[in-house]
């Protein structure tokens, strides 16, 4: 007999069935409605009255990544992590080795496989064809990841004997450094820009040190600026969303999981939707004080915001977002990197990426608070300390000179070789003539022991004729 359980919009339907070794294994299959869902348990109960049921297998790779997806992802992945990762299975893993069956796959045909993708063309994530650049080393490791994390799930269904995936070799990922801005480069890049967008967006990432998609997530019942809380140094933001453009397949597989709102299309042939969600991890849902004089940028923007609104009327579609198109939709992560990229290139700034903001911000928060890196960690909303570390790894070369100008002036200029103490001997100044000497020179004369040891004691040297010239006396 089979049964049908509801998964959120979804159908299950779960069946038992003999193996080859003649052992009770369990199956679920996943319907997207209750009508396919009915037929299909309907189809498996007459085959297994009727003796003609054939019991399902993983045979292939293929096999077992689209069971992976279907039984693992959907309840593990997060929206963004579901698109990266069916991607990555669809254009890398199932055209190159989907065909091989998982039980004769080993570590050698791995390492021949990812030491292959690496000569092979990139996929474009958003136009799905080839560009000009090879698989990286980084997307090995990605590669890598799923397919032994679904191996690691066919050993626990009982599909699999050993997982080959383990013992393969990963190509050499070269660790890359995220160039920053200094804060010089970062005022002057203010000074020259002319849009106050972008201004506010350069402002906001900076002081709060936010990702793109929680800047362009933030609104106004999330900001805290009224005069009282300026004045108290009280201003804050609360981070709890962020803004993505997915699939609406991930969205219609995930059943809309963790989605707070869905914007509506502009173009009706569009395949992705804008989202408003929630954060990845937990420690991202955050409160942020502002600097006052970010906070008062808020409240001229948001002034010349009402004053749009109330310009356009209906033509004004308020989504009450804080950056927005000048008709209140959202605005898009990729529209400021756009703008940012034209700032640099017509100011000829360094070449950073906007997101290199939130490092600027990290390394400047570090270094102005003394390394507490707890502190900064309540900013970023890293889930983990050791991402702030690593972030720390931004020592600026200011900071280097400094260390060297400091080794100069305490180990090398005031360097003097240390000189033997030596003891000077103490000088033992004659004693003033008084009357104890008569006393001395009585006894020398009652005792000529004592006078005869004296002489010989002082050795003789002249001083004999002296002793005795005053015993004479």
């Amino acid at each position: 007999m089979a049964s049908i359980i509801k998964r959120k919009s979804k159908y299950s339907v779960i069946y038992s069935y003999d193996d080859e070794n003649g052992e009770k294994r369990q199956k679920w299959e996943t319907w997207g409605t209750l009508a396919e869902a009915k037929k299909r348990k309907a189809e498996i109960e007459y085959k297994q009255s009727t003796h003609t049921f054939v019991r399902p297998s993983i045979k292939t790779i293929s096999d077992l990544m689209y069971d992976f997806v279907e039984l693992y992802g959907v309840t593990k992945w997060a929206l963004s992590t579901f698109d990266a990762k069916k991607g990555l299975i669809d254009n890398y893993i199932n055209p190159y080795i989907g065909n091989i069956k998982i039980s004769a796959l080993t570590p050698r045909m791995v390492d021949e496989y990812y030491q292959k993708l690496l000569k092979v063309k990139c996929v474009s994530r958003n136009s799905g064809k080839e560009t000009d650049e090879c698989v990286s080393p980084r997307n090995v490791k990605e590669i890598h990841k799923i397919l032994n994390c679904a191996y690691n799930q066919a050993v626990r269904w009982e599909c699999a004997d050993h997982n080959p995936i383990a013992k393969a070799t990963l190509p050499k990922v070269e660790a890359t450094t995220r160039e920053i801005w200094t804060a010089d480069d970062l005022f002057h890049a203010l000074d020259v820009c002319e849009d106050e967008r972008l201004s506010l967006a350069i402002n906001l990432a900076f002081s709060c040190s936010l990702r793109l998609g929680e800047l362009m997530a933030l609104t106004w019942d999330c900001v805290v600026i009224d005069e009282k809380s300026i004045e108290q140094n009280d201003a804050s933001i609360y981070v709890n969303k962020e803004l993505q453009r997915v699939s609406k397949n991930s969205l219609q597989k995930l059943n809309d999981k963790d989605v707070i709102k869905v914007f509506p299309a502009v173009l009706t042939s569009n395949n992705t939707a804008l989202v408003l969600k929630k954060p990845k991890t937990r420690t991202s849902i955050r409160k942020i004080w502002l600097p006052t004089t970010v906070a008062r940028m808020l409240v001229e923007w948001k002034a010349q915001q009402e004053e749009r609104k109330e310009f356009l009327g209906e033509e004004y579609t308020d989504y009450d977002l804080v950056l927005s198109l000048p008709n209140g939709r959202p605005l898009e992560g990729q529209v400021i990197s756009r703008a940012f990229k034209d700032l640099i290139r017509k100011n000829d700034l360094p070449d950073v990426v906007f997101h290199s903001l939130r490092h600027t911000s990290t390394t400047y928060k570090l270094k102005l608070n003394g390394g507490d890196m707890k502190a900064v960690q309540g900013d970023t909303g890293h889930a983990q300390l050791k991402m702030v570390s690593d972030v720390y790894s931004h020592i600026l070369d200011e900071d280097r000179r400094l260390n060297a100008d400091k080794f100069e002036k305490v180990f090398y200029q005031h360097q003097k070789p240390v000189e033997k103490e030596t003891v000077q001997p103490e000088i033992v100044q004659p004693a003033a003539a008084t009357n104890d000497v008569a006393k001395v020179l009585e006894l020398l004369n009652k005792s000529p022991e004592l006078t005869s040891q004296l002489l010989q004691l002082l050795g003789g040297m002249g001083t004999q004729g002296t002793v005795c010239a005053a015993s004479a006396n």
